[in-house]
Parts: C-alpha cells; structure tokens; sequence
C-alpha cells in the first residue's frame, strides 16, 4: 500500500443529500448543509420512490398510489425548503422513482457530485435481512466519498450540525488491502486541512493464541506499516498517531474512536455485490450504526 501524499486538498463543489424524509435524514441534512457553507458547495436534496413502497398493493391502484406517494415526496421537499434550513446555500431538489442505486447513480453522473450525505436507521439482524440497508448500498456502490450519520451520532433539536469535515480528531482505519488506499489519502488531506489530530488504525484478527512475543512482533510490524501511509512531512501540519489492536474489527474500531475521541472515522469499502442492500452485516455497516460521530467511507 503506497503513502498517501499531502500535496491534495479535499474539494467539495456538489454534495448530494439522499433522504426518505426520516428523523435519521434530519440529522444528516444538517451535517451536509455545514459542509455545503464550509465549502461553498451546491447542494442537491434527493428521494427516490421505490418500487417496495408500492409492492403490496393490487396492480390496478399502481398508478394512483404512486401518484399519492409523489405528491407526499413534493410535499415534504417543500417543508424543508421554507423551513429555511437550506438558507444560503445553492440547492435543487431531486426525485426519482425505480430501484435506489441506478437512480441515484444517474444524479450523480448528470450533477458531478462530490460527496453523498446519509443518514441510517442503523437496521441490523432479521430487519436488516428483510428490509436491507439504504445507505450501506450507497456506500458500496457510489464512486465518490460518503458521509453516514448514524443513529447514535446527537445533534439538539434545532442546533447546527458540527462541521464533520473540518474536525481535529480524526480516525482512519485500514486493513491495508487495496480498496482502502482512496480513503487515505483522504483522511490525509482532511487532517492536513485541518492541522488535526489523526489515528492510524489496523486491527490484527485471530491472534488469539499467539505469545506476548509474537504479539509485540506484530504490533510493531503493522504500527510501521501504519507510519508508511503518512507523508514524510506530516508531523509538521498534524498530530499522527498510530494503533494496532487485536480482535473484531468493528468493535475494535469502535473502542479507539471512544478512547481518542474520534470526531470522524475514515473507512475504505469494497464494491457491493449484486444484492448490496441486504449483505450479511460488514465491518463498515456495523461501525456506522454504532459509532458515535459520522463516519467517512471511500470506496476502493
């Protein structure tokens, strides 16, 4: 895995929020519309109708239900632009209808979005299964960076959202394979950014039986590897720290973002297969419903 360079700054000029118009997309739209005035970015507010919206019920009300379920849409996009919520900011309203990803992937190539911003109900188990995971088959599949909100990330009724984007500690975690170099680079720049604070992560599997020895062999070994990602000139503009831990990967991440009090987590992905939606949980999935500060994802 190669080092991550430092000349590149984060460029934000279109940022897509994807709601279903819960109180999980609440949270996120604040976050996007910091991150929109931060980077004086246009801001695109986007809900796609779904045919499991409508799945139950008798063909011949199609078309009237669907009709129904468009004008609630319009009705709710409408509530949020005179709620003023959007104030300042550059934005249009989207909706399409049809299954979720090639919908949103044609707004993405039309508007040359930058960034998505999600938010999750944080489904897991036997919902999860049935109902699948919105923002996790956005993640999988989308070409540029996406920002999750999950259920545990607290914003106060009414307040503005922290700057995710533009925090001092961040946390990036990898397990070095190739699909993790974007995010990098870009929990790189972040920090750079921001002159922050960054943990470099690596959590080491199965080495449950291993000697006190080999352990510290390994650390050692991965805490270098973990230094090899960094320009050689960042401890001039941030504070890089590097951690390896044994165990679950997810749990793992979760208990260093607690101990360094991540404002950010930065995770690489893997493409989604053709079900993306309803996958058996992932690393990246369960750290976004747990954790809680937004978390990056950048797929390789």
């Amino acid at each position: 895995m190669k080092r991550a360079g430092s000349e590149s700054r984060v460029s934000l000029k279109n940022i897509l929020l994807a709601t279903d118009f819960s109180h999980s997309s609440d949270a996120a739209l604040a976050h996007a519309a910091t991150i929109a005035r931060r980077y004086d970015a246009k801001m695109f507010v986007a809900h796609v109708i779904r045919p499991d919206a409508y799945q139950l019920v008798p063909p011949e009300a199609t078309t009237v239900t669907l009709e129904q379920t468009r004008r609630y849409a319009e009705q709710q996009m409408a509530s949020l632009l005179i709620s003023g919520r959007l104030r300042d900011i550059p934005h249009q309203v989207l909706l399409g209808t049809g299954e979720l990803w090639p919908v949103l992937s044609d707004m993405l190539s039309q508007h040359e979005v930058d960034l998505i911003v999600v938010g999750t109900h944080g489904r897991t188990g036997v919902r999860k299964l049935l109902l699948g995971s919105a923002a996790e088959e956005i993640f999988r599949m989308a070409p540029c960076p996406v920002l999750t909100v999950g259920p545990k990330v607290v914003l106060l009724e009414g307040a503005l959202a922290p700057d995710p984007l533009g925090r001092k500690r961040f946390l990036y975690a990898t397990d070095f394979t190739a699909h993790s170099e974007r995010a990098a680079a870009y929990a790189v720049s972040l920090a750079q950014e921001n002159q922050a604070h960054l943990t470099l992560l690596h959590v080491v599997q199965e080495a449950a039986d291993a000697s006190p020895h080999n352990r510290a062999r390994m650390v050692e070994f991965f805490r270098k590897r973990l230094r090899g990602l960094l320009p050689e000139e960042a401890e001039l503009w941030c504070e890089p720290e590097v951690v390896v831990e044994f165990g679950e990967p997810a749990d793992a991440i979760l208990k260093v973002a607690g101990e360094t009090q991540a404002e950010l987590i930065a995770l690489g992905v893997r493409r989604a297969g053709t079900f993306p939606g309803h996958l058996p949980p992932a690393t990246a999935y369960k750290v976004v419903c747990q954790a809680h500060c937004p978390v990056l994802t950048v797929r390789g």
